[in-house]
């Protein structure tokens, strides 16, 4: 990205958010047009399915956006070649790419920018983006950084060369490292990467040596790197902190904003769409992103209409977050989100005879893909244990599964350096949802473990 480009179009879009909400809402119905009647046009698969729901060319302008079929992950998957309106792309072709090359940021044929969904089982699935749709991402993701901060303030912090240290999972095709990545270079910053599932002993080093004064990563990694801090094994001078990739709690951004002394912009986003919205006062909630996206809440369920993407429409794309919408208001022209509901797990902490501490985040041990692996889940049993419980299909072969499932494991376990972790691998009917919550969890971490070690 030209590093002048980027602060024009960052200014104009900076100038959506002094629209009048009447304003944005014509500016989103034009966008929303443009890309059904690209999608009627370019993509067999919509071309059928409006035709099939009674919509044609001729009345698309004049028909709802809800009398419009919705799609999944999928139904992605199944028909991702018919989907996609650029015809040098087949997913196939993808997959092969994505197995085979390096997990950098480089483009898949010098053009299409690929994100790999992060599903914890089965096939990923794969977001495409062409050079257009990724910078208007981009430009959605620096805006949502700076976000409560004027040009002149911009350019004065840019100036400055700001230090980024990005904590998250960067050794794969995520949206999240590979979009920072990108926004950092176009504005040009200098960064760090620290993956989660390197040791903590490397953290320490590297941030001594590189010295960042703003942090962007998931909000737990964020507050394991606050602990480092407290402890005195680093020293730290943040001048903002970004959270992305988690929901964030009202008593972590309260940590967060009290162990770095600033305060927290907490980011929105997903694979479909990588800027969603932005929250900076919880009082507030989320700010989603009209003039990038339409976001609907009906029956219960969330989609998603990326306004952007033509390479890929995603129109009416089912998310599994939950969340209720409030009208724009004098405040800001955008929609607001309450009660965002989306993954939210803890992290395994384990400490060996001599004290020593290292943690196994979420999304260290989410991507198992094994055939006849339909579910899995991690229960903490003790300070160097834990159990895995694993869902196959009725097929599937179970010795097959728990040899793959320990050998994918021990890698895991071998680059945190946590060799002395025992676990063991136990097949299960059915990983069940909790109650309270509908959902199911990844990790029954380390609150849930210290809760029941209290109560024996």
């Amino acid at each position: 990205m030209n590093y002048l480009k980027v602060l024009f179009d960052l200014y104009n879009a900076k100038n959506n958010v002094k629209k009048t909400a009447a304003q944005i809402g014509k500016l989103q119905q034009k966008k929303l047009l443009k890309i059904l009647r690209y999608a009627c046009d370019h993509s067999d698969y919509y071309r059928r399915t409006f035709q099939a729901a009674g919509i044609t060319r001729d009345n698309i302008a004049d028909t709802p956006l809800e009398a419009f079929p919705t799609i999944d992950k999928q139904t992605l998957l199944s028909h991702f070649d018919e989907i996609i309106t650029v015809s040098d792309i087949t997913q196939d072709e993808l997959r092969k790419f994505d197995e085979s090359a390096e997990k950098d940021r480089s483009a898949f044929k010098g053009k299409y920018h690929i994100v790999h969904s992060s599903g914890s089982t089965g096939k990923p699935g794969y977001f495409v983006y062409d050079g257009n749709a990724w910078n208007a991402m981009l430009i959605g993701i620096i805006r949502a950084a700076l976000w409560d901060m004027s040009m002149s303030e911009i350019l004065k912090l840019l100036a400055d060369k700001p230090r980024i240290a990005y904590i998250a999972a960067t050794d794969g095709r995520y949206g999240g490292a590979m979009a920072v990545g990108d926004g950092i270079d176009g504005v040009g910053a200098s960064q760090i990467y620290l993956d989660v599932k390197t040791p903590l002993s490397e953290w320490v080093e590297r941030i001594r040596e590189f010295k960042p004064n703003m942090l962007i990563g998931y909000p737990s990694a964020v507050k394991i790197l606050g602990e480092l801090a407290e402890k005195g094994d680093v020293e730290l001078d943040i001048t903002r902190v970004i959270t992305c990739g988690e929901p964030l709690g009202a008593n972590l951004r309260d940590y967060l904003e009290s162990v770095f002394g600033t305060e927290v912009i907490n980011f929105y986003g997903a694979s479909e769409s990588l800027a969603l919205g932005v929250e900076s006062d919880p009082e507030e909630g989320m700010i989603l992103f009209d003039d990038m996206n339409v976001i609907e809440v009906c029956g219960g369920n969330m989609y998603l209409t990326s306004l952007y993407n033509f390479a890929q429409p995603l129109i009416r794309y089912r998310l599994t977050d939950s969340l209720t919408l409030q009208s724009a208001d004098e405040r800001c022209p955008f929609t607001r989100a309450v009660g965002l509901l989306g993954r939210s797990e803890d992290v395994l902490w384990f400490e060996d005879g001599a004290g020593r501490r290292e943690f196994l985040h979420p999304l260290a041990v989410e991507g198992f893909c094994i055939e006849g692996l339909m579910d899995y889940q991690f229960v903490q049993l003790r300070d160097n244990a834990f159990e895995m419980r694993a869902q196959a299909s009725a097929e599937a072969s179970r010795s097959d599964i728990r040899e793959k499932l320990i050998e994918q494991m021990k890698k895991v376990l071998c680059e945190k350096n946590l060799d002395f972790v025992q676990f063991c691998v136990n097949f299960v009917d059915e990983i069940t949802p909790e109650r309270s919550t509908g959902k199911k969890r990844l990790i029954i971490g380390t609150s849930q473990y210290e809760t029941r070690r209290a109560a024996v």
